[in-house]
């Protein structure tokens, strides 16, 4: 329906990603009952990093509930639980931690709806922060992309936006499969433009379609959670050099939307991967090879190139943790690299 000229613009207004989070958990634990928050400190202290602020004084100690430092422990509760019809967002104060719960997420979770022939689904949401933060050192800044992203059974998604942000854990809470949301803690406090629309209870964003942030022509940039906005920078300082970059936001690790990168690829001819994870078996190899493996692969005018974090444990120094993830200056070499100039 078009816009009449005398009607005024759709409201927009500027929301944290962290308010953004806030809005998608208060939202779902209110329209079903089923929905319930369990994890460290998210209860009594509003959460470790406030996502949760507000929700304990207002849904009780059944809906949201503080639990022991014991990852394996409240992860395997929150699957039975969902085992057995409630729909649980597990926090993980960090997904590093998640290790201490991986057998839960991927043997009991992610296997469950398979091994019993779809009698079984497990709909629950595994959420938290992933990747580098700053000055947290190498147990505490690894991104679990890659990994998780590897295993049928999950869905994994990774927002960069409030839209992102609201709109996939929203969706993550209504699927019937266990969802691994992995978000930003550099993100969490940055606020980004929403729609009325996105503001709205029912909004969502759908698993395992990207969105492409910017129109080009050049050269495809694909990138998930932090890097699309060093994406989105370097697009700028390339601009006034006459690059136009097309930039892709994944959104969804699995099921991935290579589609869209495809139809990109075809249009630009040319391909940079962005992400904070390591090298190898990463995101950026898995669409590299996709990209090679599908009709986009006659389109390149170029082997396509990834940027990734550094192949070492993060150390703790910042200058040398600036060294070990994608900065804005990375990502413009790697498209001169691609475009030859």
């Amino acid at each position: 329906r078009s816009r009449s000229p005398l009607s005024p613009p759709a409201a927009v207004s500027q929301v944290t990603v962290r308010d953004a989070l806030n809005q998608a958990l208060d939202e779902e634990l209110e329209r079903d009952e089923r929905v319930f928050l369990l994890g460290e400190e998210v209860a009594q202290y509003d959460g470790a990093y406030k996502i949760s602020r507000g929700l304990w004084k207002k849904y009780g100690d059944k809906r949201v509930i503080d639990t022991p430092i014991s990852e394996m422990g409240f992860a395997g509760i929150a699957v039975g639980a969902a085992m057995a019809g409630l729909r649980p967002v597990c926090e993980f104060m960090t997904f590093n931690f998640s290790m201490q719960a991986i057998d839960q997420v991927i043997n009991s979770a992610a296997k469950t709806c398979y091994m019993s022939a779809g009698s079984i689904p497990v709909p629950i949401v595994f959420r938290g922060p992933n990747g580098a933060s700053a000055g947290v050192a190498a147990q505490h800044s690894q991104c679990f992309a890659a990994w998780y992203g590897h295993c049928p059974g999950l869905k994994v998604v990774s927002p960069w936006s409030s839209e992102d942000a609201k709109g996939l854990l929203k969706a993550s809470i209504r699927d019937d499969n266990p969802v691994v949301v992995l978000e930003s803690e550099l993100l969490y406090g940055v606020p980004f433009e929403m729609s009325e629309q996105a503001q709205s209870k029912e909004f969502v964003v759908p698993i395992g379609k990207a969105k492409i942030e910017k129109q080009g022509t050049h050269v495809t940039l694909v990138a998930h959670s932090r890097p699309v906005g060093h994406c989105l920078e370097a697009a700028a300082v390339l601009s006034k050099e006459g690059v136009e970059c097309e930039v892709i936001n994944l959104r969804t690790i699995r099921p991935m939307d290579i589609e869209t990168v495809e139809a990109s690829v075809v249009k630009t001819n040319h391909l940079v991967t962005v992400e904070g994870g390591w090298p190898q078996f990463g995101v950026g190899a898995e669409i590299c090879a996709r990209i090679m493996e599908g009709p986009a692969f006659n389109y390149l005018d170029a082997p396509a190139v990834r940027v990734t974090g550094a192949d070492v444990p993060m150390p703790y120094a910042k200058i040398l943790e600036d060294n070990s993830i994608p900065q804005v200056k990375d990502i413009v070499f790697a498209v001169k690299k691609a475009l030859n100039i």
